[in-house]
Parts: structure tokens; sequence; C-alpha cells
């Protein structure tokens, strides 16, 4: 092992940290900046903000009801480190860059679009500060910012004013110069004014950002993600829209299919939602609209082990068991279906959760709120079921009221079974060719860049005008396409070579070119080239764990014949599924990650039944 500590031949000694110092110093900024991005964003007065370690190196920040995105992320990333130095005399920063700079000197940009010679040494640092408060200077007119130092901090303020009175001062915040005035007299009250064609809000971040104090390290926005109240509010409304008709159709099918036990699943379901939303209340879980579609997958799911023993109690009753005999022997035979059906699931959720922080989402994230938990087996059911049959002591048992498929209904499926083969070939081979020479819409989720979704106001949006409109922008390339209702639009923007500011800048240009049509923005979603291609790279690693992880399990659970026939069946769905998005265009973006997940723990559930 190498040590930390060597000598060069000249005699000099290096020091090298070593791994472990590395990780500790990284936590240590982390854990340091979370402290500073908190306080900053206290003094804004929110509610309720989220301020969350992501991984080793990145931090998730929420922030429910700030409207001002683009302040919040100024806030939030500005190192906000102050310093002061004094202005090298008797030559300008031109003049020093044509001739040379003067041993410990440098230029420094100002605010003002200048630049200004400074001397390097630091004559007083803003950890010495200790509160900055938004003033209004009555002489000029204008908004500054107000300052006090320590016991410290002013006696070398007024040490460094009294031995340079007549020489400027310069304030420099994050290496650029803010102010620098002439020192007309000593200052001892340890107090001064930051002054910079302040507005009255800039001034106030601006004094946010020194009461909190400087990031130790500088901060690159990554992502972002912004949604307005209304749509917030509709995404709501719709979530649980959806979840009510989910529920209703799936209660009135179990009453109509099954009668008194399709009751006995209905309250088992109606427990089992009860459950999952303590879970995620004790949890502390944010629910999202993922979390949502998952709850509602949960729905048709949950009933469905309940249709498995049912129908399996139907099979024992015919083969001459007694109602008790055929009711044990439907849950005993069902329940390894169900438990496969349950691990493969949890197979699939483990995978992305873990997936999912190594990709630095915190917890709870839209990607792992996908997978709810469910009750496994239905014990309640099993108790109802079992009560009714010892009191009634039926002589038989009526299990189902409406066979959707009639009893006796033959179809051939042997006799087809090559033609349906030969046209699932030709659509599998179909499937890859279409993923591979065409590709798939991916979201900006796998490409970077900026979605926005803009809602007319007034009636349908007009997509061909969108489009037109913004094609003078020269923000390379642009998606237009129409989202959920007539009247919004989602308008995709490649992620721009200068960054996140570019990036900012080119929604502003949409914004501003939009306005004049009566549209307005309803949501933003930003993700920078270097997160997308994590992103695109673990998502793709985490469909193949996932995949591999199950397929190891089914292949030890089941006779291998078996296992390779779910292998192929399962197989086979992802294909078809895969060349779907790639086919129909439809985007494709991490949430269909998951989608094509569920859909594997689907299939392994209907191969487990057949088994």
């Amino acid at each position: 092992m190498n040590s930390p500590l060597a000598e060069t031949p000249d005699g000099k000694l290096t020091i090298t940290l070593t791994p472990d110092g590395i990780s500790q110093r990284t936590s240590s900024l982390v854990a340091q900046s979370i402290e500073v991005i908190r306080n900053r964003i206290d003094e804004l007065g929110t509610t309720e903000p989220s301020i969350q370690r992501q991984g080793t190196n990145r931090i998730l920040v929420r922030v429910p009801g700030f409207g001002d995105s683009t302040r919040l992320k100024d806030i939030i990333s500005r190192t906000a480190r102050l310093t002061f130095h004094m202005v090298y005399p008797g030559m300008s920063a031109a003049t020093a860059q044509a001739r040379g700079l003067p041993a410990g000197t440098m230029i420094l940009p100002s605010r003002d679009g200048g630049s200004e010679l400074l001397y390097e040494d630091v004559a007083l640092g803003g950890e010495s500060l200790v509160d900055a408060q938004p003033s209004y200077d009555q002489q000029r007119a204008m908004p500054v910012v107000s300052f006090r130092f320590d016991t410290r901090g002013a006696v070398t303020f007024s040490q460094i004013t009294s031995a340079n009175v007549g020489q400027r001062f310069a304030i420099v915040l994050d290496n650029t110069v803010i102010t620098a005035p002439v020192i007309q007299q000593a200052i001892t009250r340890g107090t001064g004014q930051i002054s910079g064609n302040f507005t009255t809000q800039s001034a106030n971040d601006l004094a946010v950002l020194l009461r909190a104090g400087a990031l130790p390290a500088s901060l690159d926005i990554v992502e972002e993600r912004t949604v307005d109240a209304s749509t917030g509010a509709d995404s709501i409304q719709h979530g649980l829209t959806a979840g009510v008709v989910a529920s209703v159709l799936v209660v009135a099918f179990m009453v109509i299919a099954y009668g008194l036990f399709g009751i006995f699943a209905n309250i088992s379901l109606i427990l089992n939602i009860v459950l999952i939303f303590g879970a995620l209340s004790m949890l502390g879980a944010t629910l999202t609209l993922p979390g949502i579609a998952g709850i509602v997958l949960t729905i048709g799911m949950a009933v469905d082990a309940n249709v498995l023993i049912y129908e399996r109690m139907r099979e024992e009753q015919k083969a001459g068991r007694s109602p008790l005999q055929a009711i044990n022997a439907g849950f005993e035979r069902a329940r390894g279906t169900i438990i496969d059906s349950h691990l493969t699931q949890l197979i699939a959720a483990i995978v992305l959760y873990f997936r999912a922080r190594a990709r630095c989402r915190a917890l709870p994230s839209p990607r792992r709120s996908a997978f709810s938990p469910r009750c496994s087996p239905p014990i309640w059911s099993r108790c109802t079921s079992w009560a009714c049959g010892s009191a009634r002591r039926p002589k038989t048992l009526k299990i189902q009221h409406f066979r959707f498929v009639p009893d006796g209904t033959k179809i051939p499926f042997m006799k087809i079974s090559r033609y349906v083969i030969a046209f699932s070939i030709v659509a599998s081979v179909l499937s890859i060719g279409s993923a591979y020479f065409k590709g798939f819409n991916t979201g900006i989720d796998f490409v970077g860049g900026t979605a926005i979704v803009v809602q007319h106001e007034g009636g349908p949006a007009d997509v061909g005008q969108i489009r037109e409109t913004l094609d003078g922008l020269n923000l390379g390339e642009i998606r237009v396409q129409g989202f959920g209702t007539p009247e919004d639009v989602l308008v995709r923007v490649q992620a721009q070579e200068g960054g996140r500011d570019a990036d900012q800048i080119a929604v502003s240009k949409v914004r501003d070119a939009l306005s004049g049509e009566n549209y307005s923005i309803r949501s933003t979603e930003a993700v920078s080239g270097t997160v997308s291609g994590e992103l695109a790279w673990k998502g793709t690693i985490a469909v193949i764990v996932a995949l591999v992880a199950i397929l190891i399990y089914i292949w030890f659970r089941f006779e291998w014949q078996f296992a390779l026939a779910a292998v192929t069946t399962t197989t086979h769905d992802v294909i078809m599924t895969i060349g779907l998005y790639s086919l129909t265009g439809l985007e494709f973006n991490l949430t269909s990650i998951a989608a094509v997940l569920t859909l594997v723990g689907l299939s392994l559930n209907r191969n487990g039944g057949c088994v």
C-alpha cells in the first residue's frame, strides 16, 4: 500500500489524499452544503422544504409553493464567497493586461461589465460577517445591502480603512467585483454597505446569501423539475379519479363474477389499500404520480390472488371435495403461485430501489414509488370464507356467479399454434429491428434537455403554429407534440451547449415567444447531459439485473422445463413491449422502465398460475 506521504527526488514532500480521505472530505462538504442551503431557504419563508442527501455528492431540494424557480436556483447554487481586496493603485486592468500583471495581483471582472486590478491577498473575509440586511440609501436613492462584522472583523476593517484613506477598496462576491468605492475615512464601527445597482429583490437575496454563509464548494444544478399549482392540482385530481374508477370497476367485477366471495375479496382489497397508505404514512413517503399509478395497479393485482384462489376452489370442488375441503385446498394450492408473484415483484422493486439510490434519487422516488406493497396472502378472505362455510355448511359452493368465458368453450389453440408462433417470431424480429435501426423516442431522462408543458388559454392548442414560432429561436432540435388535453402541448428542447444557464435562457425564450399567443407554462423539467447519461446506463442495468435475478429465481423454483418456458414467455413479452415503444414512437423514459419491470412480474405471475 502506497504511503500518502512521499518525498520527490528534489527533496519536496508530497501528500496524497487516500480514497477514504477523499470520501470523508466529500461527505463533510455535502453535509455543510445541506446546512447552508437549509439556512438560505429558511430565510425565504417557504413552507416545509425538503433537503436530502443523495448518494455521495448530490443534494435533492424540494420547495413546495415557491413559484420563482430561477430565483430559487440562483439562491441555492451561488457559492456566495465574500472577500475584501485592496485595488492596485496607479494602474488599470487594461494596462496590466498589456504590460503584464504586477507581482501579487489579479484581474477580476466587475458587475458593471468592466474589470479591476486587485491585490491577491484577502484583506478581510466574509466569515467575519455576523449580519447582512437589505436597506435603502436615501442619498443615492437606491437599494443597498448593509453588513456588520464581528469584533475581530470590526478591528481588522477599522485598521484597513484607517491605513488606506483615499484608496479604493473592492468588495468581491464569487470572484466578481460588486463595488470598489474609495475609502473616504476610517470606519471604526464595523459596519458597511454594498451597492451595485441592486433591485429590492436582488438586495434581499444577497443579504440572504451573506447571512446564511458561503457554500464550502460550488454546486451545479444537474436536474430540475417545476410544476405550477394548477398542474399539481390537476394531476392530483386525475390520479384520484383514476383510482376511484379503477376501484369501482374492480369491485363491480368481483361482485358480478364471484358473488359473496367477491364481496370477501373486495373487503380484503379495502384493507390492502388502507395498509398501503398506512405504510406510506409511517415511512413519511411522498405520494407522486407514479406512486398513484402503482396503487392503481395494485388494486387490480390485489384481487388477482383471490381470483387464483377461487378458481382453485372451483376445480377442487369439481374433483369431488367437500366445500370446506375445497376452501382449504384452494388457499393452500394457490399459495405458491401468490408467493412467487409477490417475490418476483419484490425482486424488481429491490432492484429499482438500489439502482435509484445509485443514481442519487432520495426516498421516496417517483420511480421507486411505482411499486406498492400488497397483502399476501389474503388472510382475511380465507378467514371469512372458512367462517361462512363452517356456519352455513352448504353442500356445494356457488363460487362463480357469472362466467365471462362460458364453461365448455373450446378454442383450438394447438391447431393454430404454428401460425401464432410464426406471427410472434415475425413480431419479435420487427421489434428488435425497430429498436436497433429506428431507436426510441427517448425522454429527457436519457438524452438531456428541457421539457416544457404549455397550455393554450381559450381553446385547443395549434401544434403546427407553436412549432413554426419556436423554429426561429435557434435552440437546436425542438420537438412539439400534444400532451393530455387538447389545450396542453409538450415542448422538448435539446440540451444547450452553455450548460444550465443556457438551458434557462432557452426556457425564457420559449416563454417569451409563446406569451403573445396566449400560452402559459405549466411545468418545466430539465436534465443535464451528465445526469441523462447516467440515467440511461443505470436504467438499462436495472432492467438487466432485475430480469437476471427473477429468471434465476424461477429457474430454481420450478422444474427446468417449466422455468425455460417461463423465461421464454417473459423475454417475449419484454421484447414486444419495448418494440411497441419503438414502433409507435411513445416516449421511453425511466417510468417506462418501471412499467417494463412490472410487466415482468405480471408475466411470471401468469406463468406461475399455469404451473
